[in-house]
């Protein structure tokens, strides 16, 4: 191709694209679905504070109940993890393969009390984060006397 082909094919492509920034929406209709029947994605507080909840709930009920091997100065304290080293200083073979598993099942509840802590507390920052950004926005589209932006002024921060 061509420099000035390029240069052609430019120009045709930007002749064809308004420059202002465009909303894309679907019409409303009665229903309130949309064209393929499926409904916008509505979320409110109590959604995200519900889910939020159960998350934060079924971290400490699996972090209470799961009988976690090990604590971080390498004691031993789950009832499992102790009859680990019973079978081994008797000289089971059991203990090892015991140790084996629950190396694994640690492993695993550590990942889902990773992702349980991880929705509650991306959900608490979401909710958070969205709240301040609407109070921002509110407070940046209304003028010094309290009325609200017009439309028209609006449309000037989209050209």
């Amino acid at each position: 191709m061509a420099w000035d082909e390029w240069e052609q094919l430019k120009v045709r492509a930007a002749g064809r694209q308004p420059t202002a920034a465009r909303l894309h929406g679907l019409p409303a209709d009665a229903s309130g679905l949309g064209r393929e029947g499926a409904r916008d994605l509505v979320v409110r507080q109590d959604d995200l504070g519900a889910v939020g909840h159960k998350a934060n709930t079924l971290y400490h009920e699996v972090k209470c109940q799961a009988d976690i091997a090990v604590e971080a100065d390498g004691n031993a304290t789950g009832s499992s993890s102790q009859a680990v080293v019973d079978l081994k200083s008797h000289g089971f073979r059991t203990g090892g393969a015991l140790e084996t598993a629950l190396e694994m099942w640690t492993s695993q509840v550590k990942s889902v009390l990773q992702a349980c802590a991880h929705i509650s507390d991306h959900l608490e920052y979401t909710a958070k984060l969205h709240s301040e950004d609407d109070a921002r926005i509110g407070s940046v589209l209304r003028s010094h006397d309290g009325p609200s932006v017009s439309v028209s002024k609006l449309n000037q921060y989209f050209k």
